[in-house]
């Protein structure tokens, strides 16, 4: 599902470097004396890029700036907009898996991540359990969040983890592995008087 935005992504930043390049490339060749392009919107190498009259043609226009600036700002906001939409990590929507048949079969990653934190907040001593899964479809990974009851061995509730919880979700979507971060936190509690 991923496959289309990524692509996507890869095509747009691919189109933008290379727009990018040939006008960087093009101003650094004729700044160091190569003839311009036919194309090219200035004469020489002694042109400058805002000559006297194209700089003060708007002065007495109000809105120019503003606008100029306003458009700006909106670069830089869509500029910051795309490069979260890229650095945030996102779930894994599908788990594809295996029937056995040579066909396949798609499981819905947050119900697995509902199940897999489920049975992990069953375990004994557990207050509270989150999974994340992320990855590809076909070799998904997850992350596991666990906050411990005071008074818990953490060794055993993490064998505990591996050998139920984590088994029997690798076990039921059919795949060969299922490689887990755990992160195991203990609740917050008040402290015991001593008598």
């Amino acid at each position: 599902m991923r496959t289309v935005p990524r692509t996507l992504n890869r095509v747009l930043l691919a189109v933008i470097g290379l727009v990018l390049v040939l006008l960087g490339g093009s101003v650094l060749a004729v700044g160091l004396g190569a003839p311009a392009p036919s194309w090219w919107i200035h004469d020489g190498r002694r042109d400058v890029l805002l000559g006297d009259a194209e700089r003060t043609r708007w002065r007495d226009a109000g809105w120019w700036w503003p606008v100029v600036l306003a458009a700006l700002a909106i670069l830089v906001l869509l500029a910051l907009w795309w490069l979260t939409a890229v650095l945030r990590r996102h779930h894994l929507t599908e788990v594809l898996v295996d029937t056995g048949d040579g066909q396949g079969a798609l499981l819905r990653g947050r119900a697995l991540e509902g199940v897999l934190a489920g049975q992990a907040g069953e375990l004994d001593g557990v207050a509270h359990a989150q999974a994340h899964l992320k990855g590809r479809p076909t070799a998904p990974e997850t992350r596991v969040r666990l906050q411990l009851e005071p008074h818990v061995d953490p060794g055993t509730v993490l064998h505990d983890l591996t050998t139920g919880a984590l088994a029997h979700a690798r076990d039921s979507a059919g795949l060969a592995a299922l490689p887990a971060e755990v992160r195991l936190t203990g609740v917050k509690h008040r402290a015991e008087r001593v008598s």
